[in-house]
């Protein structure tokens, strides 16, 4: 049975869309109704590489899983990877299509547009039910000529809109009445009523706050969303990074201290969120405002921009205090581009990050990176080589542009032995001699949990810890009880009957 296409749409940035979009995946296909995400145009610090080697934004794979899907780049044909304050890289359909300033990419939204409608009719050919996510605020009146992820989408299929106001922040009133009243009359239409998110307390206390909104616009509150604190599932934008920055708790002698370099243009930091979940960990995002004396690890993360990160580190005495913790004896890693940094020097001899020609790295490892050639974009499954006989499997992905190359002594992190699905025999990453120090071009390896597990362990005892028996505790199935409980949550205060009335054909 085919059902018109629901999409959702924000009075702001933050106020939980991706979130909601996950939650209604998850409930309708609990109706057995086979549904899928999609987001035209996502601006994201994260990324996540599909089967078949296409890069998407991580909320629509976060909303895939909570379908049931496997994520396909149609679910995201259009990804924005910020490369600096006024550029972005701009894939298109999974592949790198340039780096754009905002002028130049609307030059192009002609052919972007047919790009977007290619992937939605794909989409829709499949599957019953499409829902679709918003970005920021859907009146933002001076870009909504060259809108083409808000209501110009909606638009053009159709789609029953609900909009999504964060009654956390304040203004609930202006945020829902005031964009009704910015709407066009089509816009009016097509806009079905609202959604309340984040409310704090006792949800009856709104009650004639639902009936002011309703009597003034015309429109239903379909519901009113209790505040999530302990949700723990992927984000993928700045304001998430921010909030996990404000939110570090206190260590106890117990734990493993994990400290992780929040660089200015950090990228795919959701490659952490495994480690966040363990017990005895103890995760810290930190920037040369707040660098902290001792940590059982530190973690130099992905970056959109090697050459500006480096030298940012420079410039703050941030990369002078990272070698002096290796000297001592600390242990750090690097992830893509953070293990780029761990290197002599990072070169870019054809300005592909518009930086400077080369940067001096931290020389913890005796590397040479070069900003060169096609941009990788792969599935792997790999060993690790560090944990002698023991050598647990992974499984994740590659992004990165670079070929990096030793010119000391080193050992290989990684034995990679699938690529794209295919049998190889390669070797990742490189290691000092004591593999204390080691980085990786593998993205998402934390997820894979027996080597997350055993991995840990071995600092539990390099720190002298005690180390727990392996629970049964496995990633994919705590994101399950996650996708569970939000779909509870939601499903709770929100009239899904009456929402299945308006979608029904």
């Amino acid at each position: 049975m085919k059902f018109r296409p629901l999409m959702i749409l924000g009075a702001g940035s933050d106020v939980g869309k991706s979130i909601l979009t996950a939650a209604l995946c998850r409930i309708f296909r609990q109706e057995s109704i086979g549904v899928a995400p999609f987001k035209a145009q996502n601006m994201a610090l994260n990324s996540f590489i599909t089967p078949e080697g296409g890069e998407m934004g991580r909320a629509q794979v976060v909303q895939a899983q909570a379908a049931g899907l496997t994520p396909h780049v149609d679910m995201n044909p259009i990804l924005l990877k910020p490369s600096s304050d006024v550029g972005a890289q701009v894939i298109v359909q999974g592949k790198v299509y340039g780096n754009l300033g905002a002028r130049d990419y609307y030059q192009h939204k002609p052919r972007l547009v047919r790009k977007v409608m290619e992937s939605y009719r794909r989409l829709a050919a499949s599957y019953d039910l499409i829902i679709l996510e918003g970005a920021g605020s859907a009146v933002e009146l001076n870009l909504k000529k060259n809108d083409l992820v808000n209501f110009s989408m909606a638009k053009r299929i159709g789609a029953a809109v609900l909009l999504v106001a964060d009654i956390d922040r304040g203004g609930v009133f202006a945020a829902t009445i005031g964009t009704h009243h910015l709407l066009t009359r089509v816009e009016r239409r097509l806009l079905e009523g609202f959604i309340i998110n984040k409310f704090r307390g006792d949800i009856s206390l709104f009650d004639s706050g639902v009936k002011i909104i309703e009597r003034r616009t015309g429109k239903k509150v379909f519901g009113v969303v209790p505040y999530m604190r302990d949700l723990l599932l992927p984000q993928e934008d700045s304001v998430a990074l921010e909030r996990k920055m404000r939110q570090q708790t206190g260590v106890s002698s117990t734990d493993l201290q994990i400290n992780i370099l929040r660089l200015p243009h950090i990228s795919n930091y959701t490659d952490f969120d495994p480690l966040e979940q363990e017990p005895g960990v103890n995760l810290n995002y930190f920037d040369h405002h707040h660098y902290p004396a001792d940590a059982d690890l530190l973690i130099l993360p992905g970056t959109k921009n090697t050459i500006a990160d480096l030298l940012y580190l420079h410039q703050t005495g941030l990369a002078e205090k990272i070698r002096n913790y290796a000297k001592r004896g600390g242990r750090v890693i690097g992830i893509c581009g953070g293990f780029q940094m761990m290197g002599e020097v990072v070169r870019d001899p054809l300005g592909m990050e518009g930086t400077a020609p080369e940067a001096e790295g931290l020389g913890l490892l005796p590397l040479i990176t070069t900003m060169a050639g096609e941009k990788t974009t792969t599935q792997v499954e790999a060993r690790f080589l560090g944990l002698g006989e023991e050598r647990p499997l992974v499984t994740g992905y590659e992004i990165h542009l670079g070929i990096t190359d030793l010119i000391g002594e080193g050992r290989g992190v990684f034995e990679i032995t699938r690529r794209l699905g295919q049998p190889v025999k390669l070797r990742d990453g490189y290691a000092s001699q004591d593999f204390r120090s080691w980085g990786s071009y593998i993205h998402g390896l934390f997820d894979s949990d027996v080597f997350r597990r055993t991995w840990l362990a071995e600092l539990r005892r390099g720190k002298g810890l005690e180390v727990a028996e392996a629970g049964v505790y496995t990633f994919e199935a705590f994101q399950e009880e996650q996708f569970d409980r939000l779909a509870e949550v939601v499903r709770g205060c929100l009239d899904v009957e009456r929402l299945l009335r308006v979608i029904r054909l």
